[in-house]
């Protein structure tokens, strides 16, 4: 379930453009602009967060179990982080119009075939599909903005995606859980993609009539082959892994997770030896950022497959519909959206012990809520929940808005957008790694120690992952860069 804001995480993903002249784009235009690029970028985090409330009910209606469960998740992360990287350099090179009409028109495509889904293969298809164009969709949304927008209020466009954003995240599982209740023609869960019909389809009206031209420049670099090697290990790792967690260890999985250690060590080659590399050698030497990106495939990686276990713990122990679930949830995406608001505020002075701050705040929640479900078990009451799940949100948050900004605060300015765009798609990948991991651990201890025990495990494996992560803020960076891109 990853909650940061697509405007935080994608901000960097592609390089810096050149705004155009004030006079080229009327300035009722400018925001009409800006509204469409906000509705793809909401579309997306509404179908990356739903199937967090929505995967017990789906798995139950196509019989896809456990498993299926997990993919749900974990599918549109994996292809989103794999690509979005590529995404951005392919709007640079063939036209980020071009590029944003493609991934809306597509994404759109693959959500109604999500809800037409017949069978688990088929809905693990559409959600690979969904992440996949959203990856060419979203990176060109603030390049766009760029080269509409003068200097002097390219701050106020961007600044709308902040509460834009944070209304989604709360509401989107919150409308996800009522749809599914309301059952709306007897669609259930299907409704909640099918309604994209409608928003994507007038989002792809919008953008054609109102997205400026462009014609891309064709000597940019797109490195398919590094990102073909990454897809290849990340697929065989989450196969593996999930596979073996469902059917037990046969030598399926186990070649699955070796074929895709072999392909990451080939990526990995492959980034010494490309002439334009996914991510540049020289950030890897820096111990600053490779600190920085090993806390934050942890961190994010913990919490995302921590929220799926709290989703599946109210639906399945203690008894929730989707709509109450979503509910129960909420706190901790309310406490994201504030946080990441007072942490810009906050991160010029506190610099890392900011990110430390958030993570003991994360720890404190989760061990409150493991002594709750210890103490109390299936019987924890709503009103229970709510002050740890809020505070796991607030520590969530305050990390969300300063780990991968301090992991930057001392890379050299030509190394940017491969840093940016590098750590947009690890914080993709490691949510997609988070539940497959966590849930993983959730399902193997469900089977043989009951829904109590499988929480129990999975709060006490994030706890023990936020700790370690205490361990590694004293490599970052210090301070932050100059906050003059927001």
């Amino acid at each position: 379930m990853p909650l940061s804001t697509p405007a935080h995480s994608t901000a960097m993903a592609t390089e810096p453009v050149s705004p155009a002249e004030p006079e080229a784009v009327s300035p009722g235009k400018r925001w009409a602009i800006l509204a469409v690029i906000l509705s793809a970028d909401v579309l997306d985090l509404l179908d990356a967060t739903i199937t967090n409330i929505a995967a017990p009910t789906i798995a139950e209606d196509l019989h896809g179990g456990e498993a299926l469960i997990q993919w749900l998740g974990a599918g549109y992360a994996l292809a989103l982080g794999v690509l979005l990287v590529v995404g951005g350099r392919l709007g640079d090179r063939y036209g980020r119009r071009r590029l944003f009409l493609i991934g809306i028109t597509g994404f759109t495509l693959a959500s109604i075939a999500c809800g037409l889904a017949f069978d688990p293969g088929s809905i693990i298809i559409a959600r690979l599909s969904q992440g996949a164009f959203g990856a060419l969709l979203i990176p060109q949304g603030f390049g766009i903005l760029g080269s509409v927008f003068p200097r002097d209020q390219i701050g106020r466009a961007f600044s709308a995606f902040a509460p834009t954003m944070g209304v989604s995240a709360v509401g989107g599982p919150i409308l996800a859980g009522a749809l599914i209740d309301a059952d709306i023609l007897g669609l259930g869960w299907r409704s909640m993609f099918l309604i994209n019909l409608v928003l994507g389809g007038v989002t792809i009206l919008a953008a054609a009539r109102l997205l400026p031209k462009d014609t891309g420049n064709r000597s940019t670099p797109v490195d398919g082959i590094g990102s073909g090697l990454l897809a290849a290990a990340m697929l065989g790792l989450l196969f593996g892994l999930i596979d073996g967690s469902a059917h037990g260890w046969t030598p399926v999985p186990i070649l699955s997770v070796t074929g895709g250690a072999v392909f990451f060590g080939l990526f990995c080659r492959r980034q010494l030896t490309a002439a334009s590399p996914l991510i540049e050698p020289s950030l890897l030497r820096n111990r600053g950022f490779t600190s920085g990106l090993i806390l934050g495939v942890a961190f994010f990686a913990a919490v995302s497959g921590l929220l799926y276990v709290l989703s599946l713990f109210m639906q399945n122990g203690l008894g929730y519909t989707p709509v109450k679930a979503a509910l129960g949830l909420a706190p901790v995406a309310a406490g994201i959206v504030i946080a990441s608001v007072a942490s810009y505020r906050l991160i010029g002075g506190l610099g890392r012990g900011l990110v430390l701050i958030g993570l003991l705040i994360t720890l404190t929640g989760t061990g409150w809520l493991l002594v709750l479900v210890l103490t109390a078990g299936t019987s924890t009451g709503p009103w229970a929940l709510l002050p740890p799940a809020l505070i796991i949100g607030l520590g969530m948050g305050t990390c969300f808005g300063t780990v991968y900004d301090v992991t930057i605060g001392d890379i050299a300015p030509e190394e940017a957008g491969s840093a940016g765009g590098s750590l947009s798609a690890v914080q993709q990948l490691a949510n997609a790694i988070g539940a497959a991991v966590v849930t993983t651990l959730y399902f193997r201890t469900l089977a043989t120690g009951g829904e109590t025990r499988a929480v129990v495990y999975s709060l006490a494996a994030v706890a023990a992952i936020t700790l370690a992560c205490c361990g590694l803020v004293r490599l970052l960076p210090r301070k932050a860069p100059p906050q003059d891109h927001h």
